[in-house]
């Protein structure tokens, strides 16, 4: 027996590469925003992001005279990502030595 194509209820979509595509030109274009899209669609924006970032990494690899290979687009994209990694552990260290002062007052007054 052929294989059928399966129904698939309406209201499921599918995000497919097509789609993705489609809704990161939509926003590059400044026709939406990610946070409009990522609610728009049920989607969390830090998945919007990932598809733009990685969007915006494949054009420029494929406008380079020598693209990379996959392996070295994901080596490139680790190294990104471990450096925004240091920077928010970063942030987060000066925002506790910031408030140290705050949490002394704090715990020497909530007794009395």
């Amino acid at each position: 027996m052929a294989d059928l194509p399966r129904e698939v209820p309406e209201d499921v979509q599918r995000w497919t590469a097509k789609r993705r595509v489609a809704l990161v030109v939509s926003i590059l274009r400044g026709e939406t925003t990610v946070v409009e899209a990522a609610r728009k669609h049920g989607l969390t924006v830090s998945d919007v992001e990932e598809w733009r970032e990685r969007f915006l990494a494949g054009a420029e690899n494929s406008l380079r005279s020598n693209p990379k290979n996959d392996e070295a687009l994901k080596d490139e994209m680790i190294k990104k990502l471990q450096r925004k990694l240091g920077e928010v552990t970063l942030d987060m260290d000066i925002l506790k030595e910031a408030m140290r002062p705050y949490q002394t007052f704090q715990e020497g007054t909530s007794g009395e």
